[in-house]
């Protein structure tokens, strides 16, 4: 299969794929953080955009979805109604948001979805402790939703990929103390941090759908592709994203010295570029850790832009690009292994296309 742009009715498709999970996912999960103490729903509230600072109702900016968006889809594609797996959609996307919270305080990042982070404005334990909530939460959501052996399998798979989803968030800060990372070591990484929880996702879709093996498999690489094309973008956005669209500072990765795909890539590309982006990027790799902690990490506009041209001049942004497009087309290929029903193929393909073209 070769990997096409999305047309403008697959760009509706998915959107629209999108905005029916959200739909069908808000009802449950509202009810699931209503359910934890006052105080850590109402920083839970703040941080979904439920409501705001005094917690007086709000309607900021959602987040994409997209891993619920996954749950239904994969439900659908082995012949399931997205009503039946409600249970996995709302874990899933409550251990996101638990590594989200956690992420905004280890990353110093005070904005998110154009709106200050929850840690700067509740503070870092406040923020810590509603994370930890999530995560109790979600394996909570499987055991209250009996769904057979399906339960203590999706409880296990769900575990397995929240220790991932750590251990690539752990061995993302350690690089940051070290200069030199390679390729290779970064991409295993990416695999743990993001397309762990994707995988996942996708997986405990065609469980809770009733999925044969070797289908529920075939959907789970189908996440892993795709998890690792949606960070591929993602790193390719925190260095040339456009902040009124993103809702971050512009190149905030490159502020925090944050050794993302395509720095590494630069870096390991051996080019006059690549030394010169070196010199620059790697004497201060130790600082950013102290800084990130306090919120500060704060960078000259001017260096950061030259950084920034470095890296795609060394080669990087090229390489990202290209290996985001080989990770579509592979997950698109595990995609088309899955034999899904119905129109479930065509809408969790849009998905894919969307989530790896996306401004934001």
């Amino acid at each position: 299969m070769t990997t096409v742009p999305e047309t403008t009715g697959e760009h509706h498709t998915a959107l629209g794929t999108l905005r029916q999970a959200r739909e069908l996912l808000d009802p449950a999960l509202r009810t699931w953080v209503h359910r934890l103490p006052a105080p850590v729903a109402r920083v839970a509230s703040y941080h979904f955009g439920w409501t705001d600072s005094s917690g007086r109702p709000d309607s900021a900016p959602a987040g994409k979805a997209l891993r619920p968006a996954l749950v239904f889809g994969c439900a659908e594609a082995v012949g399931a109604r997205p009503e039946e797996a409600v249970a996995p959609a709302v874990a899933v996307e409550l251990v996101h948001n638990f590594s989200l919270l956690h992420d905004d305080i280890l990353d110093g990042d005070t904005t998110r979805r154009h709106r200050a982070t929850a840690w700067t404005v509740f503070g870092n334990s406040a923020a810590l402790l509603a994370g930890d909530a999530l995560l109790i939460h979600a394996g909570r959501v499987l055991t209250e939703q009996p769904a057979g052996l399906a339960t203590v399998t999706g409880i296990r798979w769900l575990s397995e990929a929240t220790t991932q989803l750590i251990e690539g968030e752990h061995t993302d800060i350690s690089f940051e103390e070290r200069s030199h990372v390679s390729l290779a070591e970064c991409l295993a990484m990416t695999e743990r941090k993001t397309a762990a929880l994707l995988a996942c996702s996708c997986a405990l879709g065609a469980l809770w759908g009733g999925g044969a093996p070797e289908r529920t498999e075939a959907l789970r690489r189908f996440g892993t592709h795709l998890g690792m094309a949606f960070q591929l973008t993602d790193d390719l956005l925190g260095i040339w994203g456009d902040p009124a669209v993103t809702g971050k500072p512009a190149g905030a990765d490159l502020a925090s010295r944050k050794k993302s795909l395509p720095v590494v890539a630069a870096l390991d590309s051996g080019t006059p570029a690549a030394r010169r982006l070196a010199e620059l990027y790697l004497p201060d790799a130790g600082a950013p850790a102290a800084a990130r902690t306090a919120g500060a990490a704060v960078e000259d506009p001017e260096l950061t832009a030259r950084i920034a041209a470095l890296v795609e001049e060394a080669g990087g942004r090229s390489w990202a690009e290209k290996a985001a497009e080989e990770e579509l087309r592979l997950a698109l290929g595990c995609l088309d292994l899955a034999r899904p029903e119905g129109g479930a193929g065509e809408r969790l393909a849009a998905l894919a296309r969307l989530a790896c073209h996306r401004d934001r």
